[in-house]
């Protein structure tokens, strides 16, 4: 069960008051009451009443800013997006403000990667730059959500083109890289030229807190799709996402702490939900492991992983518990629970608890644990410094799938063996392969 108790914070003016919700979540680890706020009280602002009109795009945006500036300078506020559809381009958050779609809305984004300068800090898998604006980015900021069940969607055409990885793209990344590993100065990593296309994120929490997605539909992404970096107290609940593009991750929880992941359905291009921590110097540096993550009561419906932890996992990863998901029948993944890591990452990976989750076909098995993952960098970058990631304590119990290649598949390193994995009433139905391919593990228990 969980245990709700209200906090009343008041804000500028005294007639309004903006509630914090404080959910205590079950969980086998400590973890802390939730924080979420409560708009109930605010004032509501509609984006028609400052200026918005559908298929303007310039006047939409700077209604919807200007509506959330009111809100922020009230204390508190909803920006409310009625029926219809709006198109515009990025979006910023301020402090106690709500962005509500009500059914039947629609905010469309533009692709022209133009709308999404000037450039912002934020990030490129696990290495903090500045890029183009998530369409959506709240900075420093506490008290917000989405809410409604209306839609946020992206236009596609432009990110599409960008999907794949052409020479100039990768040679920014190895700037970028090359950057990261070798100086702290952020403000250097300017990633935006003419062929470094880096994709933005959907939807970027970026060091705030007190956060919650409620209730949302969101369609196609040019990147990551919900990205929460450096935050804490984050609520998303009963959201689908619908994306399946290049880099299409679900949900992207990255060096954030006090995690819910609710009711929500995934139908993705990528992992479905992928905890992160950020990736090698960066990380280090910032020094912020993701920890204590309750995904519960999930739906599925296409994807490479379930769960993944990693490969960015520089700060470490540990207390993160999925439980009481489906997969549906006609998603194609990879794995349930997919641990990637390689030698260039250090960090370390602990209390990764999987349970009652049933599912019926997926390419390669149940458990994938993995520490020479590094895709596209193997040859293009060099290992500037060597830290292995130890891995430890991951449990499996009642996982019921109909169909895989392997049950469980470990290569863990012989200087870091990977440690204490059970599976405790873990079922494959129809077992194409060896049950257990192991390497370098200890303390392996299955019953």
């Amino acid at each position: 069960m969980a245990f709700i108790c209200l906090l009343i914070t008041s804000c500028k003016d005294e007639k309004v008051q903006l509630t914090i919700i404080e959910e205590q979540v079950e969980a086998p680890f400590d973890m802390a009451s939730i924080k979420s706020p409560d708009f109930s009280n605010c004032p509501i602002i509609s984006i028609v009443d400052k200026g918005a009109v559908e298929g303007n795009q310039q006047a939409t945006e700077q209604a919807i800013q200007a509506a959330i500036i009111e809100a922020n300078a009230a204390g508190c506020g909803t920006v409310k997006i009625p029926e219809g559809e709006w198109l515009t381009g990025k979006l910023h958050f301020k402090s106690n403000v709500n962005l509500h779609l009500e059914e039947g809305a629609v905010l469309l984004f533009s692709d022209n990667p133009k709308d999404y300068l000037p450039a912002v800090h934020t990030t490129w898998e696990g290495m903090e730059c500045y890029n183009y604006s998530p369409l959506i980015y709240a900075y420093e900021c506490e008290n917000v959500a989405i809410t409604g069940k209306g839609e946020l969607r992206a236009k596609m055409g432009t990110w599409e083109k960008w999907f794949g990885r052409p020479p100039g793209h990768m040679n920014s990344l190895k700037r970028l890289y090359n950057l990261a590993a070798k100086n702290d100065n952020v403000e250097e990593r300017q990633m935006v030229n003419d062929s470094a296309n880096l994709r933005p994120h959907f939807i970027q929490f970026n060091r705030s807190k007190n956060i919650l997605l409620e209730d949302v539909t969101i369609t196609n992404s040019p990147f990551w799709v919900i990205h929460p970096y450096l935050s804490n107290h984050v609520t998303i609940r009963r959201v689908k996402v619908t994306a399946h593009g290049h880099n299409n991750d679900g949900v992207d929880p990255e060096m954030s702490q006090n995690v819910l992941i609710e009711d929500c359905v995934f139908d993705q291009g990528d992992d479905a939900i992928a905890v992160k921590s950020g990736r090698n110097q960066d990380a280090w540096r910032l020094n912020t492991p993701s920890k204590n993550m309750v995904i519960r009561n999930c739906m599925v419906k296409n994807g490479h992983q379930l769960l993944a932890v990693g490969s960015e996992l520089s700060g470490g990863i540990e207390n993160i518990l999925i439980d009481n998901c489906v997969v549906e029948d006609k998603a194609s993944l990879f794995h349930l629970l997919f641990i990637k890591t390689n030698e260039r990452r250090g960090g370390y990976v602990k209390n990764i608890i999987m349970n009652n989750i049933k599912a019926n076909e997926v390419r390669n098995g149940v458990l994938g644990i993995e520490t020479d993952v590094l895709y596209q960098w193997k040859d293009l970058v060099p290992t500037y410094e060597r830290r292995l990631t130890p891995i430890s304590d991951v449990s499996l119990t009642n996982v019921q799938l109909k169909k895989g290649n392997f049950m469980s598949r470990i290569m863990g390193q012989e200087e870091e063996p990977v440690k204490n994995v059970s599976l405790i009433n873990v079922k494959v139905d129809s077992l194409l392969g060896e049950q257990m391919i192991h390497e370098n593990v200890i303390g392996f228990k299955m019953d």
